[in-house]
């Protein structure tokens, strides 16, 4: 069931691939935004992913994230997200990130439940809309 307080929570190690330099946000060999957000996204779909009904999913709507401090290639990385808002499909997630320092980037998150084969279909009739 679905409801205020679900947490979830990721950890890896900032590799190479993950960088500003080569996520193409920057030219530094640091934690990229983008990877930060796949992070955020990542940790928050899993944490509710169990509680949805068969054939269904969430997507990402809205982000709000501020990232507030460079991490390098080596340094372990956690993301924590947690419900703080149900409504209707509608997940509200209050997001947070560290690095072994201390905290990297915090914001809010919003993710819509889906069924998974409507909108894979709705999407994809979008092809024949521009051929």
């Amino acid at each position: 069931m679905l409801k205020i307080g679900i947490e979830g929570f990721m950890e890896r190690m900032v590799a190479k691939e993950e960088t500003a330099e080569n996520r193409k946000s920057g030219t530094l060999q640091v934690f990229a935004t983008p990877a930060m957000i796949e992070l955020i996204e990542e940790t928050a779909w899993k944490s509710v992913a169990k509680e949805l009904d068969e054939g269904c999913a969430t997507v990402g709507t809205s982000l709000n994230i501020k990232h507030l401090s460079a991490t390098p290639v080596g340094m372990k990385v956690l993301c924590h997200t947690k419900i703080t808002e149900v409504d209707g499909r509608r997940l509200v997630f209050k997001v947070e990130v560290e690095d072994e320092a201390g905290k990297i980037g915090e914001g809010t998150h919003e993710r819509f439940i889906i069924q998974s084969e409507k909108f894979q279909k709705k999407a994809d009739s979008k092809i024949q809309k521009t051929v």
